[in-house]
């Protein structure tokens, strides 16, 4: 059974295991607009939590796109080369970015869950 949980800067991660599927939320998505180009990491680079692993460029703005838990890349979604848009259509689904192998799947635990995700997108 795979569980979802979020960042304050918008990204998700779905775990499975040590596998993670990862990529922006609806929420970010929408803030950006029409998603233009995905520029994705390479299968085996590795990233630390808090690393920036992707940059997403919108008809708006170009928006960067950090790790939220540390691991290695073990597959890209070569979907968005082609068609980027798929972002917009079903960010968090078909859209995502990469699936890494966690290096510490502690740090998932740390992130929100969906009810406290949904929270603070209400402060926004």
């Amino acid at each position: 059974m795979s569980e979802t949980r979020y960042t304050k800067d918008h990204e998700y991660v779905r775990a499975e295991g040590d596998l993670a599927a990862i990529g922006i939320t609806d929420y970010a998505q929408a803030q950006l607009g029409d998603v233009v180009f995905v520029e994705l990491p390479n299968v085996g680079d590795s990233f630390e939590k808090g690393a920036q692993f992707a940059v997403v460029e919108s008809v708006k703005a170009a928006s960067e796109v950090y790790a939220p838990v540390a691991g290695e890349v073990v597959e890209t979604n070569n979907i968005l080369d082609e068609t980027p848009a798929k972002v917009n259509e079903d960010a968090q689904g078909v859209g995502w970015f990469v699936k890494l192998r966690m290096s510490d799947p502690a740090q998932f635990s740390g992130l929100m869950d969906e009810a406290a995700y949904r929270d603070f997108l209400k402060g926004l």
